[in-house]
């Protein structure tokens, strides 16, 4: 054999070999990339993603889509170096640390309890952004989240308690429940009604002078969570995390009220949202804006603070509009139905 052969013979055996072992050393990054879409005033397999029973709604048309990020990689599935490097050369793709999606200090099980949290708060403060945004009223509920120890409330009010009413009036926030115990005297009776596994009860509980001289039974409480006038149940499968909240704002402010908010446009989206309709910013905008194009969007309302990033990435074919809030969106997607007004765009830079 000459020499040359044998030189590539080697040459080939090693590039072998070198790929064999990037195929088999798992490393520690997390590939993200274009996931599904969808459209949140349709259907997901056969099924609405978002209904609403107890309030008159309308017939609707076109696409207000959700976008999302898949991701491959992670600790106990992690990439192998070939993967990772096929995704450092595709412009649509990102590789990132694994820390970036599973923190050091938290298990993969408790990263997806939290994703699978913020995806429940993100439906409810989205559902009470699109009441908010309608002049609909609604209430916040008061749970209890602990007692003082040798208080009158402690062992009678429990930690997950819902007060419903003190002395039969609503309760419907800390400060009415708080107004209420101190209207009583100490020494006396204040009633509160809870709900607890499942029933209501009843719950006498006497009242002491607190240190400042207020009347107080004892008890610690948060506001947790919405009372809303009417039932809006949204359906979205095992798609965690809370990036699609002004999505389904819009679902929800579209189908409550007349007429097509679209008017029959393709149209994606991403942000968090506030139950007072601010939207905030999320995490992998340029998958999601890839993704959005790919199903058909042609506008894509853009949280402000990720402008600067989404500009410098935004697929040929598709247009950036900031949303600021929920009510600014919504007039954005008016004026561009109608072609009137100024659209708010994400400045060059």
């Amino acid at each position: 054999m000459s020499r040359r052969a044998l030189t590539l013979l080697v040459a080939g055996f090693l590039t072998l070999a070198f790929a064999v072992i990037g195929a088999m050393v798992p490393v520690p990054y997390v590939v993200l990339s274009p996931g599904p879409t969808e459209n949140t005033i349709g259907d997901v397999k056969g099924k609405p993603v978002i209904s609403i029973s107890g309030h008159e709604t309308y017939p609707t048309q076109g696409r207000l889509s959700m976008v999302t990020v898949a991701y491959q990689g992670g600790p106990g599935n992690r990439l192998d170096l070939v993967t990772a490097l096929r995704g450092w050369l595709d412009p649509t793709v990102a590789v990132v640390p694994e820390e970036t999606l599973f923190p050091k200090t938290s298990t993969p099980k408790e990263v997806e309890e939290q994703n699978t949290q913020e995806m429940t708060d993100s439906q409810q403060w989205a559902t009470a952004a699109a009441l908010n945004a309608l002049k609909i009223p609604i209430e916040k509920t008061v749970t209890v989240v602990s007692t003082n120890k040798g208080t009158p409330a402690d062992g009678k009010l429990k930690p997950g308690d819902e007060i419903t009413a003190v002395d039969g009036a609503p309760a419907t926030a800390l400060d009415s429940v708080a107004g209420a115990v101190r209207r009583h005297k100490p020494g006396e009776q204040v009633t509160f009604s809870v709900k607890r596994g499942g029933s209501e009860t009843q719950i006498p509980v006497s009242t002491i002078a607190g240190k400042d001289g207020t009347t107080i039974v004892g008890v610690q409480m948060r506001s947790s969570s919405y009372r809303f006038p009417f039932k809006v149940d949204i359906s979205v499968g095992d798609i965690g995390g809370p990036s699609a909240g002004l999505m389904f704002s819009l679902g929800i402010y579209d189908k409550l009220t007349p007429g097509a908010l679209t008017g029959g446009m393709s149209i994606a989206g991403t942000g968090t949202i506030q139950p007072d309709g601010i939207v905030g910013p999320i995490g992998g905008i340029e998958q999601k804006m890839v993704g959005a194009r790919r199903a058909g969007a042609t506008v894509f309302l853009t949280p402000a603070d990720n402008c600067a990033d989404a500009v410098k990435a935004v697929p040929e074919g598709l247009r950036l509009v900031r949303a600021d809030t929920l009510e600014s969106a919504v007039k954005a997607i008016d004026a561009l139905r109608d072609h009137s007004g100024d659209v708010p765009s994400c400045p060059a830079g």
